[in-house]
């Protein structure tokens, strides 16, 4: 009994270790996901609102996952120190369910990428016609199309049905060349196409979510499969402390 004692005293002394650490990475995990949730909160709200029909939760459910599993890694490490089986079940637990809820965001957004495109293009296009130069939604659109250096829905031509262009004109945002660009100018439907960029900002934004859904998706799953590697060490430490308990009696 005393020698099966000594030579399991390694085995969980290497499987804390590694569970230790691995709740390290694991709390870093959340802080990242609750510096994004808090960064799409508060600089990227214009943005979300365009390609949502209504306000996102999203920064909102990246904030809770984040702070949740900054707790539960703490909880991870504190389990792991204490050596509490029962400690170490909740914990692998935990790992299970962030583990499915992961795997099921991952399929989703890779699944429905299209559906997302559908709902940013109508978004956008009423975005477009409802603009005003000074809502929210307006001042995203200006941000889009300077930023992308594009303009209107699949192109300049979008601005000439909606409700700002037979005052305003073409919105200035859309300018090639701001030194080159009057009020006037843009306000004549001869002259604004030759003063502002050509190609449209659904085709631009929509290539992006294209070519990078599959990136996302990879990392959200490599993310998600890494919590089986916690869940082995949980539930294999706590059975070996188990099994030491046990023996002492």
């Amino acid at each position: 009994m005393a020698s099966r004692r000594m030579e399991t005293k390694p085995v969980i002394t290497c499987l804390k270790t590694l569970l230790i650490v691995y709740s390290f990475v694991f709390w870093i995990t959340g802080a990242i996901l609750l510096a994004v949730g808090l960064w799409g909160k508060f600089m990227l709200g214009p943005y979300i609102s365009l390609i949502a029909d209504n306000s996102t939760n999203a920064p909102y459910v990246l904030i809770g996952t984040g702070t949740t599993i900054i707790v539960f890694g703490l909880f991870g490490c504190f389990a792991t120190c204490r050596g509490s089986p029962w400690m170490l079940k909740l914990y692998a637990m935990f790992l299970s369910l962030v583990f499915l809820a992961e795997l099921v965001a991952g399929i989703s957004g890779f699944v429905f990428r299209h559906e997302i495109k559908g709902t940013f293009l109508r978004t956008y296009r009423e975005a477009v016609q409802n603009y005003n130069a000074k809502d929210e939604r307006s001042r995203a659109v200006d941000n889009v199309q300077q930023s992308l250096r594009c303009c209107g829905v699949m192109n300049y031509t979008s601005w000439f049905s909606s409700a700002y262009f037979p005052t305003n004109g073409i919105p200035p945002s859309c300018c090639a060349n701001v030194s080159d660009c009057s009020s006037s100018d843009l306000r004549n439907s001869t002259i604004a196409p030759s003063k502002v960029h050509q190609q449209g900002c659904y085709e631009l934004v929509t290539s992006f979510i294209e070519t990078n859904m599959g990136i996302i998706a990879g990392v959200t799953f490599g993310i998600a499969f890494s919590q089986l590697i916690g869940m082995l060490l949980a539930c294999c430490l706590s059975r070996f402390i188990t099994a030491n308990q046990y023996e002492m009696v």
